[in-house]
């Protein structure tokens, strides 16, 4: 077989040559009772030569002499056979032309002759290439040894395939293919890379204990959470390790293998149905713009980052608070490759305004990103000044600039905890929604807002609490049992807010689909469940009440809100969503800022109230 695999395309040219020679003649032995007589042989010679003439150069414009043919797979097939169909046409036409013109000498060959060597070649041109693939194919394959764990793929799709690919191909994998599991009644029973799919998912533990499993692969990139949840549940009753392969939002950067393979998360259970975003739309909006994003060293604004330079902008200028953050970022990007003469890092408190306009006098950007907040809602109740000063005042610093330097697009990230806020960090986004839609009526450009809920993995969520918690041996702590949050991953929030912002026209309230509402405390029961531990035996689940500020429901919309759906059917929006601002906004807007400067606690709140409320 090694002999096979070191074959070259000067040895299929030559191999083409003498296959070529002798396929008419086989044809002709097919076609006419042998032994046939000599009449043929001036016609057949012309034939072989008019033949070669053909097939060599088509073969060649079909570069079926420049390909790794140990790779070879069903494309390849597809250009030998368009390859063959047009070398059979032209020769057919060419030689019957000939011969219906009286050049030929002897007996003209059977009508039928250039469709047989036609298939033949196509046998011997495809068969011999193949083989080649045949041989690499069983050469490359792992043999599984005493030693290799005995897995199970949980999807027979497209990356299950590959999964079991990699598997059966990789000798740095000791793994031993038993089989697939599949919904799909069109799938059940049959075979995929030698390997049966023995059933539905359901049957995850009975095939377990029958085949002795020792590992679970789950290979559905696409799948919602609760079936993902589903198979942890059963993997958990059959007492089966499970690993997955990452979600779709992980896998835009980088191929389907192995190597991707992980423990199973938090995040992976609270999957939706695939976001499908209009990234050419996008592209549009970002390509070639001087781009400025503020809090770019947070969980969103670091994405927003990554996904913007994606993007090709003309330069890009990041401005944060926290040196270590940002320098963190600068290196991420740098090593993705994005140039770093179109990066500048910008270290700076949005409250400056004298520091941003520096900033905005010497880039002059073009569109803004604005995702820096305090978020942090018990915090920000016992530091109102400041969360007003960072959420209210910087969002004004930077509109105010945006205005003077003619950006031409602002995009604030905003909260669900605007709507009817309750809390002060709450009721600083909302008053912020409110300088946004007030700058977006005056310069009739399209500055809007974008709303959603948590995200999962931020450094604000609930999810590096629960597993510092479930490392350090519990309690996990949660304010109440009915308690319920929206939740998203950070790449799929970040998606959304780049097409609303490509959406936007003047002064809309863009909300954000985020699918349902979860527990908190399912939340924290399934990631104790994902660290192996039991709820009650191994880690208790402690109520602690609701803290300053909290609720136990979020809202999306406010009641005077009616969205309606965009192009998008993920984003929502609200033409006109935030309430008519009295004349005197401008004036208490100021007043807000100065009692907060002032830390004046019990004045700024009750006129963040006011404004927030339209009280």
């Amino acid at each position: 077989m090694s002999v096979f695999v070191k074959f070259r395309n000067r040895h299929f040219l030559i191999l083409d040559l003498l296959f070529l020679l002798v396929i008419p003649v086989i044809a002709l032995s097919l076609r006419v009772n042998l032994p046939w007589g000599r009449e043929y042989l001036p016609s057949l010679a012309v034939f072989i030569g008019l033949a070669l003439a053909i097939k060599l150069p088509v073969f060649l414009y079909f570069r079926l002499y420049s390909r790794y043919w140990p790779f070879a797979s069903i494309d390849a097939l597809v250009t030998i056979s368009l390859a063959v169909t047009v070398t059979t046409t032209l020769i057919a036409g060419l030689y019957f032309t000939i011969s219906g013109l009286g050049y030929l000498v002897g007996d003209s060959l059977p009508r039928s002759l250039p469709f047989i060597d036609g298939l033949l070649t196509l046998v011997v041109v495809g068969g011999t290439r193949f083989s080649v693939r045949t041989a690499q194919y069983y050469r490359g394959r792992n043999q599984p040894d005493a030693a290799s764990k005995r897995v199970l793929i949980v999807g027979a799709g497209d990356a299950g395939q590959i999964v079991a690919r990699e598997i059966l191909t990789s000798r740095r994998i000791s793994l031993n293919l038993i089989g697939f599991v599949d919904d799909s009644p069109d799938k059940i029973s049959s075979t995929i890379h030698g390997a049966r799919v023995l059933g539905p998912l359901a049957r995850i533990p009975d095939l377990v204990d029958e085949y002795k499993i020792q590992q679970v692969i789950i290979a559905m990139p696409t799948a919602p959470g609760q079936i993902i949840r589903q198979v942890v549940s059963l993997c958990e009753t059959a007492r089966v390790p499970a690993k997955i392969l990452p979600g779709v939002y992980e896998l835009l950067a980088g191929d389907v293998n192995v190597n991707r393979l992980r423990e199973v998360e938090i995040g992976d259970l609270l999957r939706r149905d695939s976001v499908q975003v209009d990234s050419a739309q996008v592209a549009r909006l970002l390509s070639g713009k001087r781009i400025l994003v503020t809090g770019a060293g947070g969980s969103i604004g670091s994405e927003l980052c990554r996904q913007i330079v994606a993007c090709n902008p003309a330069h890009l200028v990041v401005i944060g608070h926290g040196e270590n953050s940002l320098y963190k970022l600068e290196s991420r990007l740098v090593t993705g490759g994005f140039d770093p003469r179109k990066l500048q890092v910008v270290v700076a408190d949005v409250r400056q305004k004298r520091r941003l306009a520096r900033v905005f006098s010497t880039f002059r950007p073009e569109i803004v990103f604005h995702a820096a907040a305090h978020k942090h809602v018990p915090m920000m109740e016992d530091n109102v000044a400041d969360a007003v000063t960072n959420n209210v005042l910087g969002t004004a610093n930077l509109v105010g600039l945006a205005k003077d330097y003619g950006v031409e697009r602002f995009v604030l990230v905003s909260t669900d905890k605007a709507v009817n806020p309750v809390n002060v960090m709450g009721m600083t986004k909302r008053v912020a929604e409110l300088i946004v839609q007030m700058a977006a009526t005056e310069t009739e450009r399209p500055y809007a807002s974008v709303r959603f809920g948590n995200v999962l993995g931020s450094r604000g969520s609930v999810v590096p609490l629960f597993e510092r918690q479930i490392h350090a041996g519990g309690p996990v702590t949660v304010t109440d049992p009915e308690m319920t949050r929206y939740f998203m991953t950070i790449p799929e929030a970040v998606q959304l807010v780049l097409q609303a912002s490509a959406l936007g026209t003047n002064g809309e309230l863009f909300v954000l689909d985020m699918g349902d509402p979860i527990k908190i405390a399912d939340l924290a029961r399934d990631m104790i469940e994902l660290s192996g531990l039991k709820v009650g035996d191994d880690i208790e689940i402690v109520y602690t009440g609701l803290r300053p500020g909290e609720r136990l429901y979020e809202n999306l919309f406010a009641d005077s809100e009616h969205p309606e759906r965009t192009e998008h059917e993920k984003i929502f929006v609200h033409h006109n969503g935030l309430p008519a601002l009295s004349k005197n906004f401008s004036d208490q807007l100021e007043n807000l800022i100065q009692l907060a400067l002032a830390g004046q606690t019990t004045p700024t709140l009750t006129l963040l109230r006011q404004l927030a409320l339209g009280e």
